[in-house]
């Protein structure tokens, strides 16, 4: 399938390893000109590697407002957004404390709301764009071992679905993926988590995988070829919608 994405720009963040790598991958096996932003350099020139072509890098921390706005400048003319970022740890209510719950959410829900600020209005005054947040199931199915994965992914989806519904109007899309647990380097300290609080013992979280707690892991290239797909003209009527990619 064409996904008509040949010459389109796109800026990936937390483009240096696991799903966001994958979704460089994605779009530029689709021609596109990938932009992936990381706050480490040395992963990110691994992943340029991987990826090929003409990837450019950017070293920021979007947690930094001034590091995200010069990341914005240097992306202004990006046709997709992917925002992806984020490091949410696993834990109870009791075990994630304020400070690491205002860090987390610097990152995954402010940092996701910023960047869309900045690139939306660029997209908005060029009457076009499309925007596609990376979020998690956890969103759809709160889990007590990741309350604050769980809030702030219901959040964004609820940012996205709103988003989507009025940007359509200025020639942009606004669209979202739940993906359910994935085969990345994040996932073994998220199942730990869990494993400790349900099992009493954090080196048992492989008896985890397949349960209601994490179900059925998928690779994350499937959700990178759902990201490209509704960045694509294929799906150029969505918007405002989450795909859950598990259940």
């Amino acid at each position: 399938m064409n996904l008509e994405l040949q010459g389109k720009s796109v800026l990936v963040t937390g483009g240096s390893k696991g799903i966001g790598l994958a979704c460089a991958r994605a779009f530029a096996a689709e021609g596109c000109r990938v932009n992936i932003a990381s706050r480490n350099k040395e992963m990110l020139k691994t992943a340029a590697k991987a990826i090929g072509g003409e990837t450019r890098m950017h070293v920021a921390d979007l947690r930094d407002a001034s590091a995200l706005r010069v990341l914005a400048e240097a992306c202004a003319d990006v046709d997709i957004l992917v925002n992806n970022a984020g490091d949410i740890p696993g834990g109870t209510l009791e075990a994630i404390d304020e400070a690491k719950w205002r860090h987390a959410w610097e990152l995954k829900v402010f940092g996701y709301v910023n960047l869309t600020r900045e690139l939306f209005a660029r997209m908005k005054a060029r009457r076009s764009g499309v925007i596609v947040n990376v979020i998690g199931m956890a969103g759809e199915n709160p889990s007590f071992e990741y309350v604050c994965g769980s809030m702030a992914n219901a959040g964004l989806g609820a940012f996205t679905k709103a988003m989507g519904k009025g940007a359509t109007a200025f020639g942009v899309r606004v669209l979202g993926v739940h993906p359910p647990a994935t085969r990345t380097d994040r996932i073994v300290p998220l199942m730990k988590a869990a494993a400790k609080e349900k099992l009493g013992d954090e080196s048992r979280w492989e008896e985890l995988i397949g349960t209601g707690t994490f179900g059925q892991m998928i690779e994350p290239e499937q959700v990178a070829d759902m990201v490209a797909f509704l960045a694509s003209a294929r799906a150029g009527k969505l918007s405002g919608v989450m795909v859950n990619l598990g259940s």
